[in-house]
């Protein structure tokens, strides 16, 4: 949708920002439902946050990601059709409207996913967004706690315009609206981020690991995760599960990979944004450029080092379909031979299912058994 949307002029959408975060203001404090001190911090925390980004927004209005978009895409407008989502009901009425930022369009979706406590679907979908649109959106991530919060205010508004209605189940729509208002409140203040790395021998579940970990790794909507076999695929310009020759896998090929891992985390962090990397790790120079990332940031770094033992390795190594990861049983028995060296991160047991390991990476969070900077 967006990649066919017409480009538009980036500095009118831009200017209108603050009448829009004043709009919701004055739309909140009607009915009395909400605090208005709560009303009124969120409004100085969101003009706060325009004036930060607004530099940001014009530019990306110059690169051309202000477009004609879908502008009302909360989740009652997309539907699930012979399995594919389609979006409905955009706006048509008013083109002003719904010439946004891309990311205020995408901004709808993340927060509705939010506000419905679906976390692992609204970091899929940001994920995946990244992953198929210019690398220039790692730059742009500071934009979305404005964004979601922006339209969780404006859902909380429109929950309340239901109170209107003949036989409206007034108490239920009074909690929906409060639901959104927290959420708006809680999305202007975005905690600071973290750099998480996971490693560990090929087989070791480190992909699946990660993407269930992203989730739960603040700020909302989690983890911007950077995979490692993804990286090589684009460096060689094919598709995410073309088989690549040895000759891809050189040592300075795979130098180059962590380089870029490292860059792309870069810019995810200087957003405020939580990055999560996935890789093998195996070499210590690797494991140093992290920890010299996260001292560089002023950021914590999680270190996970994912161990299991050779034959659970090459059996799900064995039963990947459609994965971008080359490693063969093979490749994983001459893993054996690698010499790791000191970790310095937690070693978790992945042995187990993937809950389990899941859940003694989120223990050694939680423990502090993982790698602070400097």
């Amino acid at each position: 949708w967006h990649a066919a949307a017409t480009r538009a002029d980036g500095e009118a959408w831009v200017s209108s920002i603050p009448a829009l975060i004043d709009g919701n203001s004055d739309g909140l404090r009607a009915g009395g439902h909400f605090n208005t001190e709560d009303i009124e911090r969120l409004g100085k925390a969101s003009h706060e946050a325009y004036l930060r980004i607004r530099p940001l927004l014009a530019e990306r209005g110059r690169q051309g990601f202000v477009r004609r978009c879908h502008g009302d895409l909360h989740l009652a407008n997309i539907a699930l059709i012979d399995d594919q989502p389609v979006l409905f009901d955009a706006i048509e009425f008013d083109a002003q409207m719904a010439t946004v930022d891309v990311f205020y369009d995408l901004a709808f979706t993340l927060m509705d996913l939010l506000q419905h406590d679906q976390l692992r679907a609204a970091n899929t979908a940001l994920n995946r967004y990244l992953a198929a649109t210019p690398a220039d959106n790692l730059d742009a991530l500071s934009v979305l706690p404005l964004f979601m919060s922006i339209r969780a205010a404006i859902r909380a508004q429109v929950a309340l315009a239901r109170l209107k209605r003949p036989h409206s189940d007034r108490p239920g729509i009074v909690d929906e609206a409060q639901r959104y208002f927290d959420l708006a409140r809680m999305l202007i203040r975005p905690p600071a981020p973290r750099l998480i790395a996971v490693g560990g021998l090929s087989g070791t579940g480190k992909t699946v690991l990660a993407y269930a970990l992203a989730p739960f790794v603040a700020p909302q909507p989690g983890a911007v995760v950077l995979r490692s076999d993804l990286v090589r695929k684009q460096m060689f310009g094919v598709e995410d599960t073309h088989r690549l020759p040895p000759s891809a896998y050189t040592p300075e090929v795979t130098a180059h990979v962590y380089d870029t891992l490292a860059q792309h985390a870069r810019r995810v962090l200087a957003q405020g944004h939580s990055a999560l990397i996935d890789g093998v790790f195996a070499r210590e120079d690797e494991r140093d450029a992290i920890a010299a990332l996260a001292r560089e940031r002023n950021v914590s770094l999680n270190g996970l080092f994912l161990v299991a033992d050779l034959a659970t390795r090459q059996a799900r190594i064995g039963s990947r379909r459609g994965d971008a990861s080359d490693a063969t049983q093979e490749v994983a028995a001459l893993q054996e031979h690698y010499k790791i060296g000191h970790v310095g991160w937690a070693t978790i047991d992945a042995s187990g299912t993937e809950a389990q390991t899941l859940q003694n990476c989120r223990n050694a969070i939680a423990k502090g058994q993982t790698t602070q900077p400097d």
